[in-house]
């Protein structure tokens, strides 16, 4: 993974201030603030916002190619040409596995710091009153 973007981080980096604001708005039937867009990507400032919370790992390609890579010998420093190695054609499929393992726990961690207890039953509860509290904001 060569890197990774929260919301549009990666496409807005360069853009100004002004073109990537997510405006708010107040749902009155769902009692809830809302934005119109949403390139934070549900995250502000580390904490999340009630938005989706969207993340994207960017990998670079497999390095094993068919055609000899030009490497050197460890031994004699003479410049040879790199074996072919058969390898996995396409890292996506286990790199987003290991990725969204990587969130869960990340996420799980933080919401037993914030709502955790003794119990599953204390953690229910509270987290039940967590959004009670918000639901009557």
């Amino acid at each position: 993974v060569k890197a990774v973007e929260i919301g549009e981080g990666v496409s807005i980096a360069a853009a100004h201030g002004s073109d990537v604001q997510d405006e708010i708005s107040y749902d009155k039937a769902a009692h809830r603030f809302r934005r119109f867009t949403n390139r934070a990507g549900g995250l502000e400032g580390g904490i999340t916002n009630g938005e989706d919370l969207v993340i994207r790992g960017y990998l670079k390609p497999i390095s094993t190619l068919r055609k000899p890579l030009h490497t050197a010998n460890m031994v004699t420093k003479e410049p040879v040409e790199a074996a072919y190695e058969r390898s996995d054609w396409c890292v996506v499929p286990a790199g987003a596995v290991a990725g969204e393992a990587m969130v869960a726990l990340v996420l799980a961690d933080t919401f037993l710091q914030k709502f955790g207890g003794d119990s599953l039953a204390e953690t229910r509860r509270n987290f039940d009153s967590y959004v009670r509290q918000i639901n009557e904001f």
